[in-house]
């Protein structure tokens, strides 16, 4: 049974809550702003702020932390679901859409140095990554691999027009269209033409975040 917190403790959690989604939408905006816009974004004094995260680099990485445990959730989830292969991996990218970590990879990767605890979860989540994707493959056109995911979903997730609402549906649109041109059709000999260039390399995919 999980304890309930003390009034003190539960305040002390909203403000966070407001901390981070304050660092999220002035990060994703702007990397480069200072850690006093994410005080003025969340009402709070920048001495509250500093009290909770030490640093400017510190909240990047717990924002990078908080995205790669929810990308393993999900990814975990997927595995999970019993149902067909293929309901499952657009059931899989969807729910991924909506948790928008893809947009901290954009925007954060190389703004601050991981921790071996960071590259720890990112090896989690590469190898959830795979799994989902043999499971997936042989409902997936000839040419793509599991480095794909990783830039179809940066793709979608740029999209912002509108309101919140807005840019949700509209990346909902997308991935649907997307997936549709990403299923293996029996229709088109070897499933399609020849994709132009290769994919991105995991290494690649890696550098991004060196400083």
């Amino acid at each position: 049974m999980t304890k309930a917190l003390s009034g003190r403790q539960a305040q002390a959690a909203r403000n966070d809550e407001v901390i981070l989604a304050a660092a999220r939408a002035v990060f994703i905006a702007d990397p480069g702003a200072p850690i006093a816009a994410v005080a003025e974004q969340a009402g709070v004094g920048i001495s509250a702020l500093y009290r909770r995260y030490a640093s400017k680099e510190e909240l990047l990485r717990k924002l990078c932390t908080d995205g790669l445990a929810r990308y393993i959730a999900e990814s975990e989830k997927a595995l999970a679901d019993d149902r067909d292969p293929w309901t499952a991996f657009e059931a899989f990218l969807h729910a991924l859409v909506d948790a928008d970590t893809n947009s901290l990879t954009q925007r954060l990767a190389g703004t601050f140095t991981p921790t071996p605890e960071l590259f720890e979860a990112a090896v989690r989540a590469g190898e959830l990554n795979q799994a989902v994707y043999e499971r997936t493959k042989e409902h997936l056109r000839p040419g793509i691999v599991v480095e794909d995911f990783a830039m179809i979903l940066e793709q979608i997730t740029s999209i912002k027009l509108g309101d919140e609402a807005r840019t949700n549906q509209l990346r909902h649109r997308y991935l649907t269209l997307v997936l549709e041109a990403m299923r293996r059709s029996g229709e088109q000999p070897g499933g399609g033409p020849e994709l132009p260039g290769p994919p991105p390399s995991s290494g690649e995919l890696t550098d991004r975040w060196r400083v």
